[in-house]
């Protein structure tokens, strides 16, 4: 007898293989936040990146190149049927990074000549301690709900809230950081919550994290060196380091498996995608030469699933559009590889 259609099911009149329709949900799926088994928070801020601008213009370039991905993917092929949502944009963070954004330009500018303004930065870090407790609340409230949940940045100061919510969750779990900076920095440029001190700030307010685990790192300060050095929590692997054992004939699994042992049994990944080689990220706020491959990275990730670890959650940051929508492509493309990631992981 054939099976009979759930008459409720989102997917009833969905076909994967049509074009994406308009107002569906992104990757042109048919699911909302309500029947989606994974929801994604856009946090649409980049008020103290220091360089180039436009990672808060991520989330939104990223949800309409989304609409370009094709939804087969050999990792798990029929996954995302358990359903992917993003959330509504907040024009309100939006609108509060603009305004803020052109203050600190201005700021910044100040300093490279010898001049402070602690009115601006007391004004910046109120913000963005707003922004940090915003992403708690909404991130909490999934959580509660049993959603898996992932990140849209922004600039990388944007995932903080999101793991003090996962730390109600999970008594310990470690941070598998895929990035070209440590972010390792006590505050910078006066900013507390500066996007360069996204992981010294994980490691001092959420205790719940026992490892963080940085790969592709190629642009440190000696502060940052120094934490490295005299911490146990703290594990690099570092993009020289990397490359050279890939010339000395090592093979990128091996190199995979010790990354990933290094990690507790959850597993959170922090994905700035300034991790990537730049001609992938032209675009993204701080681009360095090195890095990894798309296909390396998303080789490394599913190394944590064959090592039988769990993904608890993921953010995926700094994704800037730029003049074309190749960074967005790129973006899309990495964030539907970590939603069947995660959605394989909690299966």
């Amino acid at each position: 007898m054939a099976k009979k259609k759930n008459e409720n099911s989102p997917l009833k009149d969905f076909n994967p293989n049509d074009v994406a329709a308009a107002g569906n949900n992104i990757f042109g799926l048919p699911f909302n936040t309500e029947n989606a088994k994974l929801v994604l928070l856009p946090v649409p801020w980049e008020v103290t990146v220091s360089y180039k601008s436009g990672a808060a213009k991520g989330p939104e370039a990223i949800f309409d190149a989304s609409m370009q991905v094709d939804l087969y993917d050999p990792i798990a092929p029929n996954i995302w049927q358990k359903g992917i949502a993003m959330t509504d944009i907040n024009p309100k963070v939006a609108k509060l990074s603009k305004q803020l954004r052109s203050d600190v330009e201005k700021y910044i500018d100040g300093l490279q000549h010898g001049k402070t303004n602690e009115a601006t930065s007391k004004k910046v870090n109120q913000a963005c301690e707003a922004m940090i407790d915003f992403v708690e609340e909404e991130t909490s409230v999934l959580l509660i709900e049993k959603k898996l949940v992932g990140l849209i940045g922004g600039d990388h100061s944007t995932p903080l809230g999101f793991i003090k919510a996962l730390a109600k969750k999970h008594k310990e779990f470690g941070v598998l950081q895929i990035d070209a900076h440590c972010d390792l920095r006590e505050a910078y440029e006066g900013f507390k919550y500066s996007h360069a001190s996204i992981m010294f700030n994980v490691l001092k307010e959420v205790g719940a994290v026992k490892k963080l685990v940085q790969v592709g790192i190629r642009d440190y300060c000696e502060e940052e060196m120094d934490l490295i050095k005299s911490s146990k929590k703290v594990k690099t692997f570092f993009d020289k380091d990397l490359k050279q054992l890939q010339f000395s004939g090592e093979s990128w699994k091996k190199t995979c498996d010790k990354i990933v042992k290094e990690l507790p049994q959850n597993v959170y990944i922090s994905f700035d995608i300034d991790g990537l080689d730049p001609k992938l990220c032209p675009n993204t706020g701080t681009p360095v030469p090195g890095g990894l491959e798309f296909e390396q990275a998303v080789y490394l990730m599913e190394t944590i699933l064959t090592a039988g670890k769990k993904i608890i959650g993921f953010d995926l940051n700094e994704v800037a559009s730029g003049k074309d929508e190749w960074d967005a492509n790129v973006g899309a493309r990495m964030l539907f590889k970590m939603c069947h990631l995660i959605l394989k992981s909690n299966s």
